[in-house]
């Protein structure tokens, strides 16, 4: 083994690394490979890569041809000891995020910051990881502040490489005989970052000056230990400082973990297998990608939007009073599908970016679709960049999904990424069934929301600060062959888990009153999507404690497919100054759930001061104890016809608390008789019921009929709805801000949006006077982007280079319109995994 002796100091390893990197440094010689700076090797490597079209010009990958047995263990062993550094080192943590939800991933990187093997986890972050060490790179961090082994680098800004401020990554170097041969790294979602309101995520900030604290790749540490200035600097900042500590401590006890492991591998094989592997192992995972596309997937244009909605007009505590406004996300989105197997996600007429917490970066954007593609286009553990270097994204600047101004907010810029990939996943699943895969098939995961989140004085009479993730298990969208799971996983950690209650309470001064299925979550369809699920909350022993909701609420940004319909939205639902004390202390009834919404069950067990909303986001507001909150975690999208749908099926949903019965009638067609008062599945359902067979075939041929008379062809709806347009009748400021707002980002999508209605040259939507103010006032704003020295990859990130090729964007061209009457795909390269 290479762990380190102590033979007098700590790490004499790294010691004498370092002093030979320091001896290299008189010299003139760089860190990088063969005495090269770590910029020109990067460099070098960008170069290869776009001369030969593969990656760092590997065109043959000889350790794998020549000794696959060797190639597989040595692969097989690094992701071994990526899950083993994550599954030991989480139990270091102290928040239920981390050990529960298990929201920590690793990565171990090139010299370069391209990802040769990933953990389990939120993989989402492997990318963003890699943003972080390529800036580190491209700013020229080799000359200063050092890059070092023994070094430890942490970042959490998202114009760097990161989704939002709470998720903070640590970065190490790896050294070998004075080279840097790897990065280790290490991300988990932190409780609390010191913003302007408590939890991670706060809503109410206008900009990134109330995100919290914002590190940008910054040096912290030497010689594998913390500077004194770090130690008091990072945690007194939060809310939460001892549990930050610990998360800290839980990423570095990963890294070393990885750290040791690839100087054993090194021990074992050699520093030049070593090298081979790292380089064959990504251009294994861009060929196993491009394979992989060709073998499921047609090749063409796959065109669709995404909406979602952003309410802030009339809230409290906003704090900027510009930001008192609504906002709509218009996400429409392309993915361009190439016949060598390579595709483009474009977001070309993305509106503007907002006064909100929810815009994204390109880090954000990449990062998302990782974790997306490992649940659909690449479910294996060959996960690494090779499919970042078979991809590449459109993604216009100033928009919300490339702010290019470092005054934008991103707290949780998730808002608007999970409702933005709603529509990719319905892309990949038209192309599995125009290829026959039918059984990878999926409507679309839920929109994860709702987060519970908020602080004070807890129970200990101690600042703390709550978020809750619960929302790690929403539902699954349907799937072709079959139903969605329920309250299963999330879009961003597809091993999610909603934790103990236990757990959450005790670090949460908000204990359970209840906890179960939520009815009528999930999109019905053939194919039901999976239910969510709710807990009822109380809070005790507090003071100065707020909460507030984060979601969708009027809208809902998960479309069905073929048929199905999407998932219920979110709504609010609180009570405060209630009389719950004494309630327990008579021992009277006590709202536990909220499961039918309309049936006034919740009102008629607790007096109060109640709200009741159908939004999904509040800004922080004060609760006190035995004040009551529902947190509401919402289902998946349906697929198929609902009307399709076994009706015993419907029956066995009834029975697990899956639908209530009216709405199986409704929604389904499906009658149902309560046979039985006494017998209970589940506690959305009080009692046994039957189906009744010939009710319903006749309420089946009802809803048939009433779907036919109301049918009216394409064209007629058209033209209905293009006077609409024209008229600009029935369109509230806020669509039509959205529209005006997406007409200016992009000529081609004002282009395309006035041919498609057959509108005049110069339409535009007539505007109120304030929501011209806030158009023109983003507009007007300009760009200040994070990034001032580039290479290649980077340089359409700040608009200062071409953007990637957009081919088919806005045009007439689909997946019919191939380059043969037999054509699918150019020659294949040989697939490299077990694709």
């Amino acid at each position: 083994m290479s762990t380190e002796q102590n033979d007098g100091e700590s790490f004499p390893r790294m010691r004498r690394e370092k002093e030979r990197v320091h001896e290299q440094q008189k010299e003139g010689v760089g860190i990088g490979w063969d005495g090269q700076t770590l910029r020109e090797q990067f460099e070098a490597l960008e170069e290869k890569t776009e001369e030969t079209g593969h990656y760092a010009g590997f065109e043959k990958l000889e350790l794998k041809q020549n000794n696959p047995i060797q190639y597989e263990q040595m692969f097989a062993q690094l992701r071994g000891d990526l899950v083993n550094a994550r599954e030991t080192s989480k139990e270091v943590a102290a928040t239920p995020i981390v050990e529960q939800e298990g929201e920590l991933c690793y990565g171990l990187f090139t010299p370069e910051g391209d990802s040769i093997a990933v953990s389990t986890g939120i993989i989402v972050h492997i990318h963003t990881m890699s943003e972080a060490i390529k800036y580190m790179i491209n700013h020229d961090y080799e000359e200063s502040p050092g890059i070092e082994p023994g070094d430890i680098f942490v970042n959490n800004d998202t114009h760097v490489g990161d989704v939002h401020a709470c998720d903070i990554m640590t970065l190490i170097p790896i050294f070998h005989d004075g080279e840097i041969v790897a990065w280790a790294g290490g991300v988990n979602h932190v409780i609390d970052t010191g913003a302007i309101g408590p939890g991670s995520m706060n809503v109410s900030q206008a900009s990134r000056f109330g995100d919290g604290a914002y590190y940008t790749a910054r040096k912290i540490g030497e010689d594998l230990k913390l500077y004194n200035s770090w130690k008091k600097d990072y945690p007194d900042k939060t809310r939460t400082p001892d549990f930050l500590k610990l998360d800290e401590r839980t990423r570095m006890t990963g890294c070393l973990m990885i750290r040791d492991a690839v100087k054993d591998m090194i021990d074992e094989y050699g520093v030049e297998q070593f090298k081979q592997l790292s380089r064959e192992a990504i251009e294994d995972g861009r060929r196993g990608f491009r394979n992989r596309i060709r073998k499921t997937m047609l090749p063409g244009t796959y065109r669709g939007a995404s909406f979602v909605d952003a309410l802030y007009e009339g809230q409290d505590n906003l704090t900027r009073a510009y930001a008192d406004e609504n906002h709509l996300m218009h996400a429409p989105s392309e993915l361009h599908v190439r016949e060598d197997g390579s595709f483009q996600v474009s977001f070309e007429g993305a509106n503007k970016w907002g006064w909100h917490p929810y815009n994204c970066t390109p880090a954000a954007i990449q990062g998302g679709i990782w974790v997306m593609l490992t649940q659909t286009v690449i479910p294996n553990s060959n996960v690494n960049d090779g499919a970042y270097y078979s991809c590449d994204f459109h993604l216009p600047v100033g928009s919300w999904a490339n702010t290019q101004n470092t005054e934008t907010a991103h707290a949780y810029a998730w808002h608007f990424l999970v409702s933005a990939w709603a529509p990719l996943w319905q892309h990949l699943s038209r192309g599995y069934y125009a290829r026959g895969f039918w059984e990878e098939i999926n409507a679309g995961n839920a929109n994860t929301s709702n987060w519970l989140q908020g602080g004070g004085i807890d129970q200990f009479d101690k600042l703390h600060a709550v978020n809750s993730f619960e929302s790690a298990c929403e539902g699954v969208g349907a799937r072709y062959v079959e139903d969605g799971e329920p309250h299963a996983s999330a879009v961003w950690n597809p091993e999610g888990d909603m934790g103990d209650a236990e757990a959450w309470e005790r670090v949460e001064p908000l204990p359970f009153l209840g906890r179960a299925v939520k009815p009528n979550t999930g999109g019905v369809g053939r194919r039901a999507g999976g239910a969510g699920f709710e807990s009822m909350r109380t809070v005790k022993d507090v003071s100065r404690w707020l909460l507030y909701e984060m979601g969708n609420g009027y809208m809902t940004s998960d479309g069905g497919l073929f048929g199905g319909y999407p998932a219920a939205s979110g709504y609010i639902l609180n009570a405060r100054d209630t009389d719950l004390e004494e309630r327990f202390e008579n021992q009277e009834d006590y709202p536990q759930h909220d499961l039918d919404p309309e049936s006034g069950d919740f009102e008629s067990k607790i007096d109060g001061k109640i709200t009741r909303r159908p939004e999904g986001i509040s800004t922080p507001k004060e609760f006190d104890d035995y004040d009551m909150y529902l947190n509401y975690l919402r289902g998946g999208s349906g697929l198929g016809d609902p009307l399709e749908r076994d009706p015993n099926d419907v029956l066995s949903d009834i029975h697990d608390g899956y639908v209530l019965p009216r709405h199986a009638e409704d929604a389904y067609g499906v009658v149902v008789e309560k046979v039985d008062d006494e017998a209970q599945h589940n506690s959305a359902v009080q009692g046994e019921w039957e189906l009744d067979e010939e009710a319903t075939e006749t309420r089946r041929r009802e809803m048939r009929t009433v779907r036919t008379e109301k049918a009216q062809p394409v064209s007629e709806w058209y033209e209905e709805e293009r006077e609409r347009i024209r008229n600009q009748s029935d369109l509230i400021d806020d669509v039509k801000k959205t529209y005006e707002s997406s007409m200016r980002m992009s000529p081609q999508f004002a282009a395309f949006f006035r041919s498609f209605w057959d509108l005049s040259d110069d339409f535009a939507f007539d505007l109120s006077e304030q929501a011209q103010k806030s158009l023109d006032n983003r507009f007007d704003s300009g760009l200040r982007p994070m990034w001032d020295s580039h290479t290649r990859g980077h340089k359409t990130w700040s608009d200062v280079a071409d953007e990637p090729y957009v081919p088919y964007t806005w045009t007439d061209r689909s997946i019919q319109d191939l380059s043969g009457p037999k054509s699918t795909f150019a020659n294949r390269e040989r697939a490299s995994d077990d694709d």
